[in-house]
């Protein structure tokens, strides 16, 4: 299965992503609110997980092609997310997003996040879809934000895999329902 925007193509992993994925995956920059870059051997390895959860759920977090000139520019989907330790709003699908620098700030991961929004509650007809991210990312934050996600504090949470000292250890928790999906649909086509 392939998903298209209108500028964008989110497809299976080739083995050719490796390259182009692993340089994104360790750019301290793009992975300054992680808790570090990877390498190499690590990109490889989360590659291989995400095409066993692609198998194991129909659906992961996809490499994202420009259709201009075919570039890969990030990876974006869906997730049955695994925590080492409990969360109060497990078991869920999250939706995620990480890009090069390059197309920052020009709208792709709010394009590949809608496209995948609606994969999640036309096709597999979830109830919600959650996001979570480092409290303090705020780019993140504005791109849920601007999904029509909702945050409440309460539902704040420290990241089990992330160490207890760590600055980045708090996160946000994002949720949008299935009602809300489609009732900012129809506002959105009613302008």
């Amino acid at each position: 299965m392939i998903i298209e925007t209108e500028r964008l193509v989110l497809r299976p992993w080739r083995d050719e992503d490796l390259e182009p994925f692993a340089a994104l995956c360790g750019d301290p920059e793009v992975m300054r609110y992680f808790v570090k870059p990877l390498s190499i051997d690590e990109t490889q390895a989360l590659i291989t997980r995400l095409r066993e959860k692609e198998e194991a759920d129909g659906f992961c977090f996809r490499p994202v092609v420009r259709k201009a000139d075919g570039a890969f520019i990030g990876m974006a989907g869906l997730s049955r997310p695994q925590f080492p330790a409990p969360v109060p709003f497990a078991p869920c699908v999250e939706i995620g997003w990480r890009f090069v620098r390059s197309a920052w700030g020009r709208g792709y991961a709010s394009e590949a996040a809608q496209a995948w929004l609606r994969f999640g509650f036309e096709t597999l007809l979830l109830d919600e879809i959650v996001a979570f991210t480092a409290e303090l990312n705020v780019p993140s934050q504005k791109v849920m934000q601007r999904l029509g996600m909702s945050h409440d504090p309460a539902d704040d949470f420290d990241h089990p895999s992330v160490p207890e000292d760590h600055r980045l250890l708090r996160h946000v928790l994002y949720r949008l329902s299935r009602e809300n999906w489609k009732a900012g649909r129809a506002e959105h086509v009613s302008r």
